[in-house]
């Protein structure tokens, strides 16, 4: 079995109810969730062995985000207790021309504290295949951008393919910041995954013509985005979703991909949405999944991550708890919904 490592920031998520405005809720539904932990929990879903590394407090909340996360199949045991408090972030689901909106808490978070030399790399990816990071990590502080580094760094030399997406938050950090951080981390990274907007934000590259505001992206615009990402970084392999977004309940989602050789495209889903946070992450681990396979076309690894962050809609909450049987019958066209008997 193949065995993947996740490093970053895991949040407590508080969320309106019944799509309310935070200013009419008197309640939250409590969940967990963060950008690599998606990851880890997809893979562990697919049957992967997936480990998820980070920093929360020793204090009652950190054991119930551990027990969260831990239910789902996800190896826990790298993760370090120190800090004093778990970063939280509320979401407003927005409905109709209404946007979604989320709050973020997270000063001071155990994660933005830790520091390089404080995890043995070595030890975290000793029989490991596979490591994943996003551009959230590298955005919480200096000294998390520093330990995302040295984990991407040992990664590398120890032989694992290193993955990033990009996943620009602009709550976080400025196009300027985001590219001084992670363009030099990108040298760290096989394969590159990201969205319509993250090329442009983080490193810099920029699709001609597209006005994602429209709702209407041409796929065709991103070829050349992929070419120069590969030019100037030397991707071994390049993933962007394409979100069309006709209003907060209906998307289509579809995704580019590039192996090396050629660019393919995905096919197009119209998504009636539940949940949208976590959809990128979703095409991440299918991406991850769909490498690791024995004798898997590069048409096929798309068709599956596509189909798999599509399905990561129709769930409340971050993560995506589909199976493999259920995200190949959708790649195979079966979009029906018809009850399962």
């Amino acid at each position: 079995m193949a065995k993947v490592v996740t490093f970053g920031e895991i949040m407590l998520r508080l969320a309106t109810q019944r799509r309310e405005r935070f200013t009419q809720a008197r309640e939250f539904e409590v969940t967990y969730g963060g950008g690599e932990c998606n990851v880890a929990v997809s893979l562990a879903h697919f049957g992967v062995d997936a480990t998820f590394v980070t920093a929360i407090p020793d204090n009652d909340i950190g054991q119930a985000c551990i027990n969260y996360v831990r239910q789902f199949g996800v190896d826990t045991s790298e993760i370090l207790r120190q800090g004093n408090r778990l970063g939280i972030y509320f979401l407003e689901s927005g409905a109709a021309m209404r946007a979604s909106k989320v709050v973020y808490d997270r000063a001071g978070a155990s994660i933005a504290e830790l520091k390089p030399g404080t995890v043995d790399w070595e030890k975290v990816f000793s029989g490991k295949d596979w490591f994943h990071f996003t551009g959230i990590t590298p955005a919480i502080s200096e000294t998390a951008a520093a330990t995302c580094a040295e984990a991407a760094d040992a990664a590398a030399q120890l032989g694992l393919t290193v993955s990033a997406d990009m996943n620009y938050r602009k709550n976080l950090w400025s196009p300027e910041q985001a590219q001084a951080v992670m363009k030099p981390l990108m040298k760290h990274v096989d394969v590159a995954i990201g969205n319509e907007e993250d090329a442009e934000k983080c490193l810099g590259v920029a699709a001609e013509g597209v006005d994602v505001s429209t709702g209407e992206i041409d796929a065709e615009a991103y070829r050349p985005v992929v070419q120069e990402l590969v030019n100037q970084f030397d991707f071994k392999k390049v993933g962007i979703t394409l979100r069309e977004s006709q209003s907060a309940d209906d998307n289509d989602w579809s995704a580019i991909y590039y192996d090396g050789g050629g660019i393919f495209l995905g096919r197009k889903y119209a998504v009636r949405i539940v949940d949208r946070v976590g959809g990128g992450d979703a095409f991440s681990a299918g991406v991850i999944y769909g490498n690791l396979q024995d004798g898997w076309s590069s048409q096929q690894v798309l068709d599956f991550a596509v189909a798999s962050s599509a399905m990561a809609h129709t769930f409340h909450g971050d993560f995506n708890l589909v199976t493999v049987k259920e995200v190949m019958a959708v790649a195979g066209g079966d979009v029906s919904g018809r009850v399962q008997r």
